[in-house]
């Protein structure tokens, strides 16, 4: 069967079972809302206290789970390409790790800042994290592309590794000087939540990851050639200092919406590029992205679905779960695997 035929197979599969998982995500919870409630609600129609719980409540979190999962699986396939490296995701720049320091130091100045500085933090919790993410992204995703001009691709992988261990010591250290309401906001942060974004919220997740999946595609290219190595990609034509910068930044910007506002959500980035590649049966990375896009929407959807599946308490977390699935995942990709052994 032909990579062509192979991909659309895989596309349409994922597709339909996204947009059934997408309904039944809809309808399911405490409350459970039947489908032909859940189509009329997203029709305008329909009784008004399901309309409003489907439509108000449930489809925000639902349409970020999707475009989340599009984005780190996306991001996954360019960070593995870039780095010709199965283990490669957005935590090995060091971009979650800039994210998490960015919350935690932001939490800590509100605790030494006095009362004001809690309340503000209380009473706008979405806003500030979003900012302090965002901040400590952006300076970690400044200090990566000034130093991908002057290292090599391996170079930049391993400072980036050591830079997110290094800011997991930082972040334990400067979280207990903080008070009691910001350890509880990093924490509800950190452990990855789809349901605090809000529709008002939604432009400004979508709007730079459509940017990011834009600049993926014009950068596929290039990338499939360096697969080869350096030397080949540049006998093409390409100029591989700029493609590895363009590709930093498109990652950033796929990534770092959705760490602010959702929190350093692991795992979909590293497995679901390998699950594209079983699929497609190639590493070339046009055909990858959307099967990765499609795969990481309906991990992250079935994720959630958990998270918010009527249990009497509700102790379980994004990551938490996540972590439940891609452990296993990559100690079996690790064990099965070729291309994770270096056999291919």
């Amino acid at each position: 069967m032909s990579v062509a035929v192979r991909t659309g197979a895989g596309i349409a599969a994922l597709a339909f079972a996204l947009v059934a998982s997408a309904v039944f995500a809809l309808g399911w919870g405490m409350i459970a809302v039947p489908a032909e409630e859940v189509v009329a609600a997203l029709v305008g129609g329909g009784d008004p206290g399901n309309a409003q719980i489907v439509r108000e409540l449930r489809l925000p979190r639902v349409v970020t789970a999707i475009v989340a999962g599009c984005a780190l699986g996306i991001g996954g396939v360019l960070m593995q390409a870039l780095f010709r490296n199965p283990m490669a995701d957005a935590w090995s720049l060091g971009l979650t790790a800039g994210g998490q320091l960015g919350v935690a130091l932001l939490v800590t100045a509100a605790a030494f800042a006095g009362p004001a500085a809690i309340g503000f933090l209380r009473n706008f919790e979405g806003v500030s994290i979003t900012f302090g993410a965002m901040l400590g992204i952006g300076v970690f995703a400044l200090a990566m592309a000034s130093l991908a001009r002057r290292v090599g691709t391996v170079t930049l992988l391993v400072v980036g590794l050591m830079l997110g261990f290094t800011v997991q010591g930082i972040v334990s250290v400067v979280i207990h000087f903080a008070n009691r309401v910001g350890g509880r906001v990093f924490s509800g942060w950190n452990d990855g939540n789809f349901a605090s974004v809000t529709a008002s919220d939604l432009p400004m997740l979508i709007t730079p990851v459509l940017i990011g999946i834009a600049l993926a595609l014009f950068n596929a290219k290039g990338l499939t050639a360096l697969l080869l190595g350096e030397t080949y990609a540049k006998s093409l034509g390409t100029d591989v200092p700029r493609l590895r910068r363009l590709t930093l930044a498109t990652v950033v910007l796929l990534v770092a919406p959705v760490t602010a506002y959702c929190g350093p959500v692991t795992f979909i980035g590293l497995i679901v590029p390998h699950f594209a590649r079983a699929i497609a049966g190639t590493a070339r990375v046009l055909p990858l992205m959307p099967l990765a896009a499609l795969a990481g929407a309906l991990l992250a959807l079935a994720a959630d679905l958990v998270v918010h599946a009527p249990w009497e308490q509700h102790f379980l977390h994004l990551n938490a779960v996540l972590a439940l699935v891609g452990a296993p995942v990559v100690i079996a990709l690790l064990i099965v695997s070729p291309t994770m052994r270096g056999q291919r």
